[in-house]
């Protein structure tokens, strides 16, 4: 029986995936096979020692411990694109509440119904201040996009529905996105051109390093007057100084954010949520059920599919026993693996080998059982992270 530790609050869809007679699932092990998690930090301090993968029912992997996961032959896994259709309706509302007066005349309402309950008052008291709440359309504006991923390439889709002109800029466009992205979105070679063309602009990265801050008070200097920013992918891509200074110097007009900073509380020409994109219920069981299946699949064949840590690689089953290795990615690493299998009159029937960056990983389909003192001499290799049947 594998066990899965389940983190946070998990969508019963996600955990009916798991067969009960193969899995037993619960919020607290001694020693987990394998993490289920949404929000909950995983850090070295935490992490149990039998942990075999990570599966996060989101996109964001910073409160995890890969780069330690790694080392250990952990992958960790995250759920790219189950949420993008929520995220991309709550996209499609910030452009209109940042381009119409509707906050402020909800709250003009609410304000105007603790004065009066007179009907002709409230009706010529309207007439008289609509004017204040004026705002403008978004057909024909410019859209640029950051990030043309799984969430960048959607709201690509629905703005040139809504009429708008689309940008897109992804310095990392990989060619499965390339083919999912319409060819009716311009692309564009640099963060400053796109930001100068753009009525609005909506972001869509990872937090990595090199995104980290990347809307500051320099890239910022090159938006167009009056542009309007929104930001739902990770608060620490905007410096929220810089977007309080470009505000106040009229660069921009409005931002918009599910991520709250006290800087930017209490501002009219700020909408704040409260980190809200994926808060739907289709969302959190779209998000679960995917972690659920490629967690499954990396622990009874060892297959791997969204990672963030491990090359992406599948194999059908062809022999009796499957025998999965990580280890650093060095030469001669398969040259040390094989042998020991030959010597004890192992055949392999079947091989993948993919690498990612600094970890190389293996699948092998052999003939027969595989013992642990086979499985411990592979262990013994220099540069070996992980050795696991499944």
């Amino acid at each position: 029986m594998l066990k899965v530790l389940k983190l946070n609050q998990i969508s019963t869809k996600g955990l009916e995936r798991f067969s009960s007679e193969k899995y037993e699932i619960a919020s607290e092990f001694s020693s987990p096979d394998a993490i289920l998690v949404r929000s909950t930090p995983i850090q070295s301090e935490n992490l149990p020692s039998t942990v075999r993968g990570i599966a996060r029912a989101g996109a964001g992997v910073d409160k995890i411990c890969v780069d330690e996961c790694t080392l250990k032959g952990i992958p960790v896994f995250n759920t790219p694109g189950a949420n993008a259709n929520s995220v991309k309706e709550l996209i499609t509302l910030s452009l209109l509440l940042s381009s119409r007066g509707v906050i402020r005349g909800i709250r003009f309402l609410d304000e105007l119904a603790k004065t009066t309950d007179d009907p002709d008052v409230v009706i010529k008291t309207v007439e008289k201040e609509k004017k204040n709440f004026a705002g403008s359309e978004i057909i024909g504006s410019t859209l640029g996009i950051v990030g043309l991923g799984a969430i960048g390439s959607i709201v690509a889709e629905m703005a040139m529905g809504m009429g708008m002109d689309v940008l897109g800029y992804d310095p990392g466009l990989s060619v499965d996105q390339a083919w999912r992205l319409s060819n009716k979105v311009k692309r564009i070679e640099d963060l400053s051109t796109l930001m100068a063309k753009s009525d609005f602009i909506t972001l869509h990265l990872p937090m990595l390093e090199s995104t980290k801050y990347m809307i500051n008070n320099d890239s910022l200097q090159s938006v167009k007057n009056g542009a309007r920013l929104l930001n739902f992918s990770r608060e620490k891509i905007v410096d929220p100084h810089a977007v309080v200074k470009a505000l106040d110097e009229g660069k921009l007009s409005r931002f918009i954010t599910d991520f709250p900073h006290p800087i930017l509380m209490g501002r009219e020409d700020i909408i704040l949520m409260p980190h809200i994109g994926a808060s739907t219920k289709e969302a959190e069981e779209n998000c679960a059920t995917m972690a659920a299946d490629q967690l499954m699949d990396f622990l009874e064949n060892g297959n791997i599919k969204n990672s963030v840590n491990f090359p992406s690689m599948s194999m059908e089953r062809t022999g009796v026993t499957r025998l999965a290795f990580s280890n650093e990615n060095v030469p001669n690493m398969l040259g040390q693996v094989l042998p020991i299998l030959a010597t004890h009159g192992i055949n392999v029937l079947d091989m993948l080998n993919r690498s990612r960056g600094s970890i190389a990983y293996t699948l092998l389909d052999v003939d027969t059982d595989v013992s642990e003192e086979i499985i411990n001499k592979i262990k013994e290799i220099d540069g070996i992270y992980s050795v696991r049947v499944h």
